[in-house]
């Protein structure tokens, strides 16, 4: 029997035997390190990452609309106080707030282009009821100086400018999305690692009728 020597291991028949040659460990972790480097700087990374960048700017939306939602309640019952004979404008307001809050919205909306579509109408119904409303201020200076009203009139302007903000960066992030997935080579790498992530719809254009005010005559 033939001693065993370095680099040889016993075989079932007791004849010596090679050992399959393989790569060292750290050729091989060299190689993953390398491999996941190359493939990172050729945007394999980059749905997900875009992704997430549009769910991130689509809450900010959310929230936004949401503190607008929140000051409605105080505005109407400030105006209402000098101003209950207002009652269809202020009506209109809180029903248009109330179709938005009875949406059900998460973050699975964006991904339903009618739903975002509904969201967006309500949205801009509400807008609408707004903008009458403040023409309907203009009728009455007491209200116009109580301070109240000043202050949610003060926050609800920022509010508005904060939501145009937020829009603006959700429409961003979601072109920077649709044209990684639609590009090369982020066309290559959505369909054979993220084919279960849709290209998206964005925010339409406002129509202009939706928010225009009513002309009111002073006379």
């Amino acid at each position: 029997m033939k001693p065993i020597t370095p680099g040889t291991r016993s075989c079932l028949n007791s004849r010596p035997c090679v050992r399959p040659w393989s790569w060292p460990r750290y050729l091989q972790a060299l190689f993953v390190s390398f491999f996941a480097i190359t493939a990172s700087g050729c945007g394999i990374n980059n749905i997900p990452t875009y992704d997430e960048q549009v769910k991130a700017a689509w809450a900010q939306v959310q929230n936004q609309y949401q503190r607008r939602a929140d000051l409605i309640p105080n505005l109407v019952k400030t105006v209402k106080a000098y101003a209950d004979q207002e009652r269809e404008t202020l009506e209109a307001v809180t029903e248009a707030r109330a179709r938005v809050n009875s949406m059900q919205i998460d973050e699975n909306l964006i991904n339903d282009p009618a739903k975002l579509q509904q969201f967006e109408a309500a949205q801009a119904q509400l807008s609408g009821a707004l903008s009458r409303l403040m023409v309907v201020v203009e009728r009455y200076p007491d209200l116009k100086s109580n301070q109240n009203f000043l202050t949610l009139q003060s926050q609800l302007e920022g509010t508005e400018n904060r939501i145009s903000v937020a829009r603006r960066d959700y429409i961003s992030a979601v072109e920077r999305y649709n044209r990684e997935i639609r590009t090369f080579p982020g066309r290559i790498w959505h369909s054979v690692l993220y084919s279960d992530m849709p290209i998206r719809e964005t925010f339409e254009a406002t129509s202009e009728d939706a928010e225009k005010a009513p002309d009111v005559d002073f006379q």
